[in-house]
């Protein structure tokens, strides 16, 4: 499908068109940019994008005592929020959202993808207790083929989880459509959707290995 396709076929596909979204995620794709500022612009884009997120949570009055008086005031309903980051370069972006909700749980699903297949191999999982009581946000900065986070949900429904919702700075169609062919029900909160995948299903224009440029590694 084509962006508008995907875009009219799911509504729930949010594109976050933020002015200031906009500009980081171009500072993002610069070649020149430094490890460093690459690192922080990742953070900041995932407080950013997870506003919008989070914008439905669920919330509860409660009664609480001013300095002046009494007031029935909001606060957030149920469990803590759990942050699922998809190991490494999601873990730059998960920093981003927990500014959002510094008390939220983290969990951790680590995947690889093998150079030959383009398939994720799992190597490690960490999740907190009660993940089906809570909110569940994914993060990883890029979705291409869509295979990490389609592997990363179906482990997080296995486990009972039923709010979902996936965070992604750069997504190429091919994955987009992937995605919402084996999980309809998980909304997406997406910085760019891109032209699509190279050979190597790379994203492009894309910014090239995002856990490497967030890490300094090659």
């Amino acid at each position: 499908m084509t962006r508008d396709e995907l875009l009219t076929t799911y509504p729930d596909i949010h594109v976050v068109t933020h002015p200031f979204v906009k500009h980081k995620l171009t500072s993002l794709r610069d070649k020149n940019t430094s490890t460093r500022e690459f690192r922080m612009l990742v953070e900041e884009l995932g407080t950013l994008i997870g506003y919008e997120a989070t914008r439905d949570i669920e919330t509860v009055d409660i009664e609480i005592e001013t300095p002046l008086e009494k007031a029935m005031c909001p606060v957030l309903k149920g469990k803590k929020l759990c942050i699922v980051t998809i190991m490494r370069a999601g873990n730059g972006l998960a920093e981003g959202v927990l500014k959002l909700s510094p008390s939220a749980r983290v969990g951790h699903v680590g995947l690889y993808r093998d150079p030959e297949t383009k398939q994720p191999v799992e190597y490690y999982l960490k999740m907190p207790h009660s993940v089906n009581e809570r909110t569940i946000i994914v993060v990883d900065p890029m979705l291409a083929t869509g295979n990490s986070a389609i592997m990363a949900i179906d482990k997080m429904k296995e486990m009972g989880a039923k709010d979902i919702r996936f965070i992604c700075l750069f997504a190429a169609p091919e994955g987009i459509e992937a995605f919402k062919e084996i999980h309809p029900d998980v909304a997406m909160y997406i910085g760019a959707i891109d032209q699509g995948l190279d050979e190597n299903a790379y994203i492009r224009p894309g910014v090239g290995d995002a856990g490497d440029r967030i890490y300094g590694t090659r």
